[in-house]
């Protein structure tokens, strides 16, 4: 679930929505979220000052509660 919310929130924040990639690595306590964007597009995911990132990073915490798993979201360049 946290993949799909993750693809939906890059994809309509960027102009190339094609070129969003999510890779997820489960682990035993946590999840990885690899996100990937066109490098056109990584300040859009970031935000100025990293606040966007932050949001997104608070939203996929809350969602991720009902699992009890701690989810990571890593913005790759």
């Amino acid at each position: 679930m946290e993949k799909e919310l993750v693809t939906y929130i890059a994809k309509a924040l960027v102009d190339e929505p094609d070129g969003v990639e999510v890779n997820l690595i489960e682990g035993e306590k946590s999840t990885i979220l690899e996100l990937k964007v066109s490098s056109s597009d990584v300040g859009k995911v970031i935000g100025k000052h990293g606040r966007i990132a932050k949001a997104v990073r608070t939203i996929l915490s809350a969602a991720a509660t009902k699992s009890g798993k701690r989810v990571v979201l890593e913005i790759l360049d």
